[in-house]
């Protein structure tokens, strides 16, 4: 059962379902921003109404986009169109409130960064703490003018000069997704060709969105090149589900023996699968059926998971930048495996929504589990049994969700507290997880 703040379970002995997940959160953002910059209508479909999304949709309204919306579910629109305003955005008077977004904040710095208008993002007190210098230093570069108000040296709000930008070519000191995806943004309103150079492959959903917008880019190994003054051709998008989202369920029921679960029309980005390779290095049988091929836009299809027993693993330096979302429900698996779970390189983690490391050592050693913490990540003993217990998911969703499907294995009643910021990213995790705690198809 749940209420509004708080999720208590009970374990399960078998899991046998289907489901779908949200939209995926990651390319929703993109397809709001990216549309609202187009040439003309855009029919989104499938997007996700997190409260981090709709505060991204809200953002490009107020910057004078026109949205109609055509389906809406219980947590706001699902399908839209979106009317671009051909890279012509209007001042918005007023602060633009980001919410809990860190994506949110930093794409659309990216965009403000070159608008001849002023422009002040804001968020809540958590996004208030989180770094944005990573964001700041290669705007700036580019001729953006950024003052920071933040209580905290570099945080928000972020107030923005209207500036003209020139071209750079940044060679980014940490893998970071978001700061690639803020260059390129801004490299659409400079003249010349902005280049972006990562030391480890990230998530490349702003690549293939801008591809889908018929937007120019040019990738040679890890350096990511966008020409400006380019205008998106307006599309239609089709989102996939959130294989972020999916992966509480998909750890579910891989950890629990005979359990059946298939995940249908779910994203099957290569830049975000590398939960399944560590899941498969752990003995997990999963099978992923491609649907919609790998081109212009978002591979997508259905996943097949067997329960089995578990077996820990080291996850691996190169692999962390793309499971900055999924190491706090990994870290559960590890727990619930035999052996001996590694994280390390994940120092990243430290300023996410929460400083997910702590959180996730001290969840699990109330829950009973052998594990140790150390700067940059930490170590999991699997095999003891976990026990019930009252959790606090520190204001971050991805914590919350990753205790519930712990309390699914643990002796006696888990209750986590202070969920509501589970919809920042997946509305109804309460509903599903309510379903399968029941039995329910």
């Amino acid at each position: 059962m749940s209420r509004d703040n708080e999720l208590k379970v009970k374990a399960i002995s078998e899991m046998s379902t289907e489901l779908t997940v949200p939209g995926d959160k990651s390319v929703s953002h993109r397809a709001a921003i990216i549309a609202g910059l187009s040439n003309g209508p855009c029919r989104i479909r499938n997007y996700l109404p997190s409260e981090d999304c709709l505060n991204t949709l809200r953002a490009m309204e107020s910057l004078g986009v026109k949205c109609d919306y055509i389906e809406t579910n219980d947590y706001g629109p699902v399908e839209l169109i979106i009317y671009g305003r051909r890279m012509q955005l209007r001042e918005a008077g007023e602060p633009i409130d980001c919410g809990n977004s860190g994506t949110g904040m930093r794409l659309l710095a990216g965009v403000l960064a070159g608008q001849r208008f002023p422009s002040t993002l804001t968020g809540d007190e958590s996004l208030s703490t989180r770094p944005m210098g990573r964001i700041i230093k290669p705007l700036e570069r580019m001729g953006a003018h950024i003052v920071t108000k933040g209580e905290k040296e570099g945080c928000a709000p972020l107030e923005f000069d209207g500036s003209m930008l020139e071209p750079i070519r940044y060679v980014m000191p940490v893998a970071s997704a978001q700061v690639k995806s803020a260059v390129l943004l801004a490299g659409l309103f400079a003249k010349g060709k902005t280049s972006v150079v990562q030391p480890a492959e990230t998530r490349d959903h702003t690549e293939r969105m801008l591809a889908k917008f018929r937007v120019r880019t040019v990738q040679e190994g890890n350096e990511i090149t966008i020409y400006g003054g380019q205008q998106p051709e307006a599309v239609d998008i089709d989102v996939p589900g959130d294989i972020s989202s999916a992966a509480f369920w998909i750890v579910a029921a891989a950890a629990l023996p005979h359990s059946k679960l298939l995940v249908q029309n779910v994203g099957l980005n290569p830049t975000r699968t590398a939960l399944l390779n560590v899941l498969l290095r752990m003995g997990a049988r999963i099978k992923d059926v491609i649907l919609t091929p790998d081109g212009d836009g978002e591979p997508a299809g259905n996943l097949e998971v067997q329960g089995s027993n578990l077996r820990g693993t080291e996850i691996r330096k190169e692999e962390v930048p793309n499971l900055i979302d999924e190491i706090p429900v990994l870290a559960v698996a590890g727990a619930l495996a035999q052996g001996q779970m590694v994280i390390r390189n994940a120092s990243e983690l430290r300023v996410k929504e929460s400083d997910r490391i702590t959180a996730v050592v001290e969840n699990l050693r109330a829950m009973g589990a052998d594990v140790t913490e150390y700067d940059d990540g930490l170590h999991v003993v699997g095999g003891n049994k976990l026990r019930g217990a009252t959790l606090d998911c520190f204001g971050d969703h991805r914590i919350g969700m990753a205790f519930a499907i712990a309390g699914l294995f643990a002796e006696g009643e888990t209750v986590i507290t202070n969920t509501e910021c589970i919809a920042t990213s997946y509305p109804g995790f309460a509903d599903t997880l309510n379903k399968i705690r029941n039995k329910k198809r």
